[in-house]
């Protein structure tokens, strides 16, 4: 009676060596402990010329790798039938350049909120609603300085916070962020696309 080789792919995996075994890529389970750890360390393929980048890998070739070094054992697969691979490469030492990229995004962000908040509010004319608002309701003339100025600035906030989930290393809820879903829907969109030019021969 032939061993049952599992093999579950996911839509993306990271490799940081260019030599790429079937355990970088895919989770196993077997009955036999000798097969499971004989294809565990079953190279798959090389990167090309150690090249960082992501590159698409079919199934069907990791179940052709392990059928033809292993006629007794029945391959089943799980998953994805197309997956990318990605490889980093070696990790660089030069932290500074790192915090130097965040600190460049966070002031990126930071400005680029500011300014497209300040051009709401001149667009729609907030701080003449809210003098019109002040002068009917206390029948003064506002300062500019008002509770109203107060609140819209702390309600601004309070709603950044509450609509991204998120304040420094503390999360509201459980549930995913919404900066996390959309990283994820476009990082499910690149990989489709990956795999589709490459399923066309390379033409998109």
């Amino acid at each position: 009676m032939s061993e049952i080789l599992y093999i579950q792919t996911e839509k993306n995996v990271e490799v940081y060596q260019p030599e790429v075994y079937l355990q970088d890529v895919a989770k196993l389970a077997c009955g036999d402990a000798r097969v499971l750890n004989r294809n565990k360390v079953r190279r798959i393929f090389t990167i090309p010329d150690e090249k960082p980048g992501r590159y698409v890998v079919s199934a069907a070739d990791l179940i052709h790798a392990v059928a033809k070094e292993e006629p007794n054992v029945d391959v089943t697969h799980v998953g994805e039938a197309d997956f990318i691979v990605t490889y980093e490469g070696k990790k660089q030492g030069k932290m500074w350049i790192s915090w130097l990229k965040t600190a460049m995004v966070c002031a990126v962000t930071f400005f680029g909120g500011a300014f497209s908040i300040m051009t709401f509010n001149t667009d729609v004319d907030t701080s003449g609603l809210f003098s019109q608002l002040y002068r009917q309701f206390t029948g003064e003339l506002s300062t500019g300085h008002t509770i109203l100025e107060f609140a819209y600035c702390v309600g601004i906030g309070l709603g950044v916070v509450i609509f991204f989930n998120h304040f420094g290393h503390y999360k509201l809820t459980q549930d995913p962020t919404p900066m996390e879903v959309q990283m994820r829907v476009y990082e499910d969109d690149v990989n489709r696309t990956l795999i589709a030019v490459k399923n066309r021969g390379g033409k998109a």
